[in-house]
């Protein structure tokens, strides 16, 4: 579920970007291109719908988001390790005895200095 949830928040993510590098940020961009009067959509109306894309999209990723969280955690929930989880514990294991070229030696004692 959260696969799919990340491929369309990756598909917003792109369409926000397109519509952000379309608007010109002195007001100009894709809007300057019907200064005519007789074009279907006026210079405000265009400035307009592209803000209305770049708001609807921001506010659409930040859902996804949200689902995406949920969906991970209800998923681990059920008390079923992940694959990811398994993965770590097997690493965390020791793979087989420890061997050391040195050998190991006890500090001496001190010397008792309160015996008189």
């Amino acid at each position: 579920m959260y696969l799919v949830l990340i491929i369309v928040a990756i598909l917003v993510c792109i369409l926000l970007g397109i519509i952000v590098l379309v608007q010109n940020p002195k007001g100009g961009g894709l809007s300057s291109n019907f200064s005519s009067s007789s074009q279907l959509l006026g210079v405000q109306k265009t400035g307009d719908i592209l803000e209305k894309g770049t708001w609807i999209l921001a506010i659409t990723l930040m859902v996804l988001s949200l689902a995406i969280n949920v969906a991970i955690k209800s998923s681990n929930a059920g008390g079923t390790s992940s694959e990811l989880q398994e993965q770590i514990q097997k690493a965390s294991k020791p793979s087989g005895p420890v061997t050391s070229t040195t050998p190991l030696t006890v500090p001496a004692k001190p010397a008792d200095s309160t015996k008189k």
